[in-house]
């Protein structure tokens, strides 16, 4: 019989395996708020309920945490975070974070090799305007695109790349970069 005192069909009772029928004693309303009132007596809310469950540590300990770091996120300096980040391998807390850069360093799978190599990512790929004819600009990277080749090496390095960088049009050859692009490929066949 359920809390509520109403006669239900089994579908609306949770399952339970440990109990003989295979279902809860309560109707699934009346054991959610059995599951509330017994969180909020033993542990004073579901967030305290939560913080001691999953990593070891109460409302208490997180804001002391929080005060330890300024009361900012420990990677961005945002003001408020809400989230605690832990070691997936050990599950020791590392600090407190705002939800962008907890699931930052979740999409990166908190491997440092990966957030090294986005660094890097991030440091090479910054294109740049360079001036190759007075109004025309050509956006260049320092760091990405092919190499040339020994045969278009004439003209290396070209006018829009800086000193020893590349950009991404540097491995064509000397007359493409030069030759208007309104001229055909080659010239017409005459029969």
């Amino acid at each position: 019989m359920p809390d509520c005192g109403a006669i239900k069909p089994f579908d609306d009772f949770p399952r339970n395996r440990s109990g003989r029928g295979g279902y809860g004693r309560y109707c699934k309303p009346c054991h959610n708020e059995k599951g509330k009132e017994s969180m909020l007596r033993l542990h004073g809310g579901s967030r305290e309920y939560h913080l001691r469950r999953r990593y070891g540590v109460g409302e208490k300990e997180f804001q002391e945490l929080l005060a330890g770091q300024g009361g900012v996120c420990a990677i961005c300096g945002g003001a408020d975070p809400q989230h605690l980040d832990h070691d997936h391998r050990t599950g020791w807390v590392r600090g407190i974070l705002c939800f962008n850069c907890n699931g930052g360093l979740g999409q990166f799978r908190d491997s440092p090799m990966r957030l090294a190599r986005a660094i890097t990512y991030l440091r090479g790929t910054t294109w740049q305007r360079a001036l190759i004819h007075p109004g025309v600009y050509q956006m260049c990277s320092p760091t990405r695109g092919r190499p040339p080749s020994r045969r278009s090496s004439v003209g290396w390095p070209p006018r829009c790349c800086p000193v020893g960088g590349r950009c991404r049009r540097a491995w064509q050859p000397t007359w493409r970069r030069t030759r208007p692009p309104s001229w055909p490929s080659r010239p017409p066949r005459v029969w």
